[in-house]
């Protein structure tokens, strides 16, 4: 008994010491509604100071550039759906994929997109929180 004790004893703290996909899938599922409310503050709060924000056409911002697109209208998302996500930590990173639709109403002009996600969400030393930091944006192949 004693050294299945020892031998468990590592994969426990192991265990403990990795951070929960659950915090990083809810941290998206905030995302998703903070796009869809265009809300400044919970933008702000979920993405790094880092953020780099690859669109579909090629296009890249940072993250004062995507928060404002969001919240003046440039980029309005009247809903967002997601399905197939995968999400892998390692360390103090996450990688969360998933393919994603819209209907979005860009500057007045109603509008549906169809995109494969890949964001990249890391742990923050400060505080333990999980923040957006990169997120690239590709058209899936026609079907």
């Amino acid at each position: 008994m004693k050294y299945l004790l020892i031998f468990l004893f590592p994969l426990v703290i192991n265990a403990q010491s990795n951070p929960s996909e659950k915090e990083v899938a809810d941290k998206v599922s905030q995302l998703i509604k903070a796009m869809i409310d265009a809300d400044e503050n919970m933008l702000k709060s979920l993405t790094s100071d880092k953020l780099v924000y690859g669109h579909s056409l090629g296009a890249v911002e940072d993250k004062t550039a995507f928060v404002q697109n969001i919240v003046n209208g440039n980029s309005d998302f009247v809903t967002i759906d997601i399905t197939d996500q995968t999400l892998t930590i390692s360390g103090n990173a996450a990688i969360v994929r998933h393919k994603l639709y819209a209907k979005t109403n860009d500057k007045g002009k109603p509008g549906e997109v169809r995109l494969v996600i890949m964001q990249v969400w890391q742990r923050t030393k400060k505080d333990g929180e999980w923040k957006l930091l990169a997120r690239q944006a590709v058209r899936p192949p026609q079907q």
